[in-house]
């Protein structure tokens, strides 16, 4: 089941993430993350998530229940987590982005849902491209869609070109079987054509001509390129899931999204069995987000 495969990948990196997110580097290299921890930075137990996981569950939550893609709905269901919880294991929403809260703030106050989401140039956090993994499991989704959800909370053309970019090289994965650069490179030529008259293609040329092999310039900020390009380097350096989520993680700074992008796609391209059994079995709730996957790969299955 590749939703499977996907999004519980998602899950294992950004939990284990959440416990050093914003912890530097340098530090990281003295006392490296190499299992499923907890407390930390939030002081939360071993295996819990953050709004990384929660975003993309309540996005899949929504269509599975509408039995469509209902951008109303699924900013509904966003608008459920922030306040109350829902789709996190503690009732605890302890995490989100600046420009999430104000997108869902937006629709709060009667915007329209594909307008909620910020316009800015500093508008692009990675807070879209954190939760879009979903759709790349929807068979034909086209890039006006993909573009539309990243709007509901990070509406620039840089952050929705990200989105589809993400979704190009998943879809890649489940449909090739090729090598992680010829993914990124055939992906890549697909978002260079569709927006070739766009000026924001130049924010992706470092990912387009493979300059992604030092990691000292590498940046893992909250900024939706330097979080791209981080889990790109981390899928490029590394041959197996537990190797790659951790060198995410270990870059530093924003590591539960990093861990949770990489996650994604390490887990759909080295699949399910490639994800260490005792780092599933310390996330809680675990059997919920199996169930939703199930469900999930169902609606996927009857868009054919």
């Amino acid at each position: 089941m590749k939703v499977k495969d996907g999004i519980i990948g998602l899950v294992i990196g950004d939990a284990l993430g959440v416990p050093v997110e914003f912890q530097s580097r340098e530090s990281l290299k003295i006392d490296p993350v190499t299992k499923m921890e907890g407390y930390g930075t939030y002081n939360m137990p071993p295996g819990t998530w953050s709004d990384d996981s929660s975003m993309t569950i309540a996005t899949m939550a929504s269509i599975v229940n509408k039995n469509e893609i209902d951008y109303d709905d699924i900013m509904k269901e966003f608008q459920s987590w922030i306040e109350t919880g829902k789709y996190t294991q503690y009732s605890n929403t302890f995490d989100y982005g600046i420009t999430t809260a104000r997108g869902i703030q937006n629709y709060k106050m009667g915007i329209d849902a594909i307008e909620c989401g910020g316009t800015g140039e500093r508008d692009n956090g990675n807070g879209s491209l954190m939760r879009i993994l979903p759709l790349a499991f929807i068979p034909d989704i086209d890039y006006e869609t993909i573009e539309n959800i990243s709007g509901l909370t990070h509406g620039h053309l840089r952050s929705k070109i990200a989105c589809v970019f993400y979704i190009e090289i998943a879809k890649s994965m489940l449909e090739n079987n090729l090598t992680i650069d010829e993914h990124i490179k055939l992906a890549g030529n697909k978002i260079k054509e569709h927006y070739k008259d766009s000026g924001e293609l130049h924010h992706f040329k470092r990912i387009f001509n493979d300059e992604l092999n030092d990691e000292d310039s590498i940046s893992s900020k909250g900024y939706v390129i330097t979080t791209f390009e981080s889990v790109i380097y981390s899928l490029k350096n590394t041959d197996n899931f537990r190797d790659a989520v951790l060198k995410a993680v270990n870059l530093g700074r924003d590591t539960d999204t990093v861990g949770a992008i990489c996650g994604g796609l390490a887990g759909i391209f080295y699949g399910f069995d490639s994800i260490p059994v005792d780092w599933i079995e310390e996330i809680p709730k675990i059997s919920e987000v199996f169930e939703l996957c199930e469900k999930y790969e169902v609606y996927c299955d009857g868009c054919l």
